[in-house]
C-alpha cells in the first residue's frame, strides 16, 4: 500500500489542481473562436476542459465538481450573452434552466430510484444474506471461491446500480473468509478474491443495463439523439456473450496468474455458516423486499414484450411499494440518509453538460476535429468500432470514474456517428458498443472506484492487478471486435 501524503501536502496538491482547472477554463474561453464553432460551443468546451481536469485530479468530490460546473456554466453563458437558440440572450434564470435540465432526465430518476433499492437491500441485510448463501452453497476451494465471488457480484448487479455499494457489501465477507482460513491479508487467495471482485464488477456493469450509472448516461444521450432507447432485456441479450466470455476469461486469468491456495476448507465453511446463522431466519421485511425485487426483475426483463412500462417507471413503482406503510421495508427518513446524493447530482450535471455540448454544436465540432481526422468514414463498421474502442480504453486510463468518462465521451461519439455514411440503427449500435467499452476499468486500481475499494484492503499490489487487468483488457477488446461481426449484426444493432 502506498504511504498516504500528509494532509497539508494533499490539500496543497488539490488546490493546485483546482486552480489549474480554473485556468484551463479561462484560457479556452479567452481563445479566438475557431472556425465552425459557435460561442456557445466554446463555452461548452471550456466547461469540458474544467470538469475533465476536476475528474482526473479528484481535487474536489464528484458532487462539488457538479456545483462548480453549474456555477461557472451559468456565469459564462450570461457573460457571453449567448442565446442557445432562444429568442434573446440568456439571463441567469435561463442559463440556470439549461444547466439544471439534466435533473429532469428519466435516467436520473432511474438512478435515484435504483439507489433507494440498494439502500433497501442494505437496511434489511438481504445483500449480506444473499452473499453468504451463495458462498456457503458453492464451497471454498479456490475455483469455487472465484465462481462464488462472481456469482455474488452478478446477483447484486441485478438490483444495485452502484459499483461502490456492491463491492462494499462483498469485501467484508471475502476478508472474513481469508481470515477464517488462517491466511495473511495479502495471500494469493486474498489477492485473487479482491481482484475478481473488482473486475467482475466491471464485467457486470456492462452486462446489466441498470448495473451502472454510466449505462444510463449513455442511454439518456442515445434517447435524445436517436429518439429511442433499448429495453432492459435487449441490453442483457446484446451483452450476454461478452458477459459470459469475460467471466470465463477472468476465472482463467486469476487462477493461472495469481495461483490462489486454500490450506483447509473446514474453518472457512464454519465461519460462513456461523455468520449466516447469526442473521437468523429470513425476516418479513426481507421477504417483502424479495417479492418486490422479483417483480422488478420480471418487469425489466419483459419490457416492450409483455407490457409497455419502461425501466424507470417500473423502478418507481417498486420504490413506491418499498416506501409504503406496513407493506414497505423502510421509511423515507431512514433511506434518504444512506442514498449517495452526490452520485445523483454528478449524474444530472453530466447529462446537462452533454446536452450543452450537443445543443451548442461543440460535440460535432470536437468529433470532426479529433475522430474526423482519422479517416474512419472510409472504414468498415468493425474498423470504426476498433478505432473508437481503442480511443476510449486509452482515455479511460486518465479517468477515475466511468460516469465522468461517459459524460465526456458519449456526446462526442454520437456527434461523430451522425457524420458517418451508415443507417441510423447502425449509428445507434456503434454508440451502444461504446457504452459497453466505457466500463473497461480493468487496467489500473485508479480506473474505477470499486478497484480502489478492493485495493484499499491491501490484498494485492498494483502489478498483480495490472497483470490480470491488461490481459483482460486485450481479450475484452478482441471480444468486442468479434461480437461486432457476429452477434450484434445478428441482433440488428450493426
Amino acid at each position: 500500500m502506498p504511504i498516504a501524503s500528509p494532509p497539508e501536502k494533499t490539500g496543497a496538491r488539490k488546490l493546485a489542481w483546482f486552480i489549474l482547472a480554473l485556468l484551463l477554463f479561462s484560457a479556452v474561453l479567452a481563445l479566438p473562436t475557431p472556425v465552425g464553432l459557435s460561442g456557445g460551443g466554446q463555452v461548452a468546451l471550456a466547461l469540458l476542459a474544467l470538469v475533465v481536469t476536476l475528474w482526473i485530479s479528484e481535487c474536489v468530490s464528484p458532487a462539488n465538481s457538479a456545483v462548480v460546473l453549474t456555477t461557472l456554466a451559468v456565469l459564462a453563458l450570461i457573460g457571453q450573452k449567448l442565446t442557445l437558440n432562444a429568442p434573446k440572450p440568456l439571463d441567469s434564470a435561463g442559463a440556470l434552466s439549461v444547466m439544471l435540465g439534466g435533473f429532469s432526465s428519466s435516467a436520473v430518476i432511474l438512478v435515484a430510484g435504483a439507489l433507494f433499492l440498494a439502500v433497501a437491500l442494505k437496511v434489511t441485510g438481504l445483500d449480506r444474506r444473499v452473499a453468504l448463501l451463495v458462498m456457503t452453497r458453492i464451497g471454498v476451494s479456490p475455483s469455487r471461491l472465484i465462481i462464488g465471488a462472481m456469482a455474488v457480484g452478478f446477483v447484486l448487479a441485478l438490483f444495485i446500480p452502484s459499483a461502490t455499494a456492491r463491492v462494499g457489501a462483498v469485501i467484508p465477507i471475502m476478508v472474513g473468509m481469508v481470515a477464517a482460513l488462517g491466511l495473511p491479508a495479502n495471500s494469493g487467495l486474498a489477492a485473487t478474491l479482491m481482484v475478481v471482485t473488482a473486475h467482475a464488477c466491471s464485467v457486470f456493469n456492462i452486462g446489466i443495463k441498470t448495473g451502472a450509472a454510466q449505462n444510463l448516461i449513455t442511454l439518456g444521450f442515445m434517447q435524445e439523439a436517436f429518439g429511442h432507447g433499448i429495453t432492459w432485456g435487449a441490453w442483457f441479450v446484446a451483452a450476454l456473450p461478452f458477459t459470459l466470455g469475460m467471466s470465463l476469461v477472468l476465472f482463467l486469468l486469476t487462477r493461472l496468474l495469481l495461483r490462489p491456495e486454500v490450506p483447509e476448507e473446514g474453518a472457512a465453511m464454519a465461519s460462513l455458516r456461523s455468520q449466516l446463522a447469526a442473521l437468523g431466519p429470513v425476516t418479513g421485511r426481507e421477504k417483502r423486499l424479495l417479492a418486490v425485487a422479483a417483480m422488478l426483475l420480471l418487469l425489466w426483463a419483459t419490457e416492450g414484450w409483455l407490457h409497455p412500462i419502461d425501466t424507470t417507471t417500473s423502478t418507481l413503482f417498486g420504490l413506491t411499494l418499498l416506501l409504503a406503510p406496513r407493506i414497505g421495508v423502510m421509511h423515507w427518513a431512514e433511506a434518504e440518509k444512506q442514498v449517495p446524493w452526490g452520485t445523483v447530482i454528478l449524474f444530472a450535471a453530466g447529462i446537462s453538460l452533454g446536452t450543452l455540448l450537443s445543443r451548442s454544436g461543440a460535440a460535432t465540432w470536437l468529433a470532426r476535429a479529433t475522430l474526423g481526422q482519422l479517416g474512419l468514414e472510409e472504414m468498415p463498421v468493425v474498423g470504426v468500432i476498433a478505432a473508437l474502442s481503442a480511443f476510449s480504453i486509452l482515455l479511460h486510463l486518465g479517468f477515475a470514474s466511468a460516469t465522468g468518462l461517459a459524460s465526456t465521451l458519449i456526446p462526442v461519439v454520437i456527434a461523430f456517428t451522425k457524420t458517418l455514411p451508415v443507417p441510423a440503427e447502425t449509428a445507434f449500435g456503434l454508440v451502444m458498443v461504446q457504452g459497453f467499452v466505457v466500463s473497461f476499468g480493468f487496467m489500473l486500481p485508479a480506473n474505477a472506484p470499486q478497484n480502489m475499494l478492493c485495493y484499499g484492503t491491501g490484498a494485492f499490489t498494483t502489478s498483480q492487478f495490472a497483470r490480470v487487468g491488461v490481459l483482460a483488457t486485450v481479450i475484452g477488446y478482441g471480444l468486442i471486435l468479434l461480437l461486432s461481426v457476429t452477434w450484434w449484426p445478428l441482433l440488428g444493432f450493426l
